[in-house]
């Protein structure tokens, strides 16, 4: 008696099989690509293609009819790359310690506040360019940096920039006597669609445009991440900080804020 081979057609558990996956796999893309999409309220295609399109997440351009809404409020128009500043010579960098003898007052002499403002000694170039640009475009709103900023040339802030980047930064400090680090910086939180701080800023990796946080005042980040997740500051790119911070609790503000303000 002669069996048949397993993948064979001749083999009659295998056909079936075989049809039966089809008919699976065709169902559910016709329900998944097809009646899904028409279901949604206020769906609008203009056939099949387009809904399956929209399904699979394609963009797709919005009709003609569609008015486009425009936000209320200015947003930031910079675009960050690691290569946004090329590396500034000693002529640049002493220019940009000649202007900024105007931010002394709350940045420090050397860059290091002794007025819970921000510490600038070595933040990243591209970070300190970006938000002055937005200062000075209202993308970023400063009752104290507004003013400041409004006389600065391009190349002042570039200066600028180089200047602070130039300088040390105060380095991480985190102990084991300080005990582990939040779980928030080292792991976020996934099943809240939030990142571990530390995958953008600072020591375990960086993102362009993310800022150096160690060292930073306690009062200044939790102030920062109270504004993203009130929608109060709105400068970061395409809504990332807002969206964090919106899913962070006060517990998680106030650890992460902790653990980066760490110093001796």
């Amino acid at each position: 008696m002669n069996t048949p081979r397993t993948f064979s057609p001749r083999n009659p558990w295998f056909v079936s099989s075989l049809l039966l996956t089809l008919v699976i796999a065709v169902t559910s893309a016709l329900f998944g690509f097809v009646l899904l999409p028409q279901m949604q309220a206020n769906a609008r295609y203009t056939g099949i293609w387009d809904a399956i399109c929209s399904a699979a997440g394609l963009v797709q351009a919005a009709p003609a009819s569609d008015p486009v809404m425009q936000t209320s409020y200015q947003t930031t128009q910079v675009m960050v790359t690691q290569q946004m500043l090329p590396h500034a010579g000693a002529e640049a960098i002493g220019r940009g310690a000649t202007l900024a003898l105007r931010c002394t007052n709350c940045h420090g002499a050397r860059g290091l506040s002794q007025a819970e403002s921000p510490n600038l000694a070595g933040q990243y170039s591209a970070v300190i360019y970006k938000q002055l640009l937005d200062y000075k475009s209202g993308a970023r709103v400063s009752a104290v940096m507004t003013p400041l900023v409004a006389d600065l040339a391009d190349t002042d802030m570039r200066e600028l920039a180089a200047y602070y980047a130039y300088l040390p930064r105060l380095p991480p400090y985190h102990p084991a006597s300080a005990g582990p680090a939040p779980v928030i910086v080292v792991g976020g939180a996934p099943m809240r669609n939030i990142a571990p701080c530390g995958s953008c800023h600072g020591a375990m990796g960086n993102k362009a445009g993310a800022a150096w946080l160690d060292g930073q005042p306690a009062s200044y980040i939790k102030a920062q991440l109270r504004a993203f997740a009130t929608d109060t500051r709105r400068n970061d790119i395409s809504e990332q900080m807002r969206n964090v911070a919106r899913n962070m609790t006060a517990a998680d503000i106030d650890a992460s804020a902790r653990y980066y303000a760490n110093q001796p």
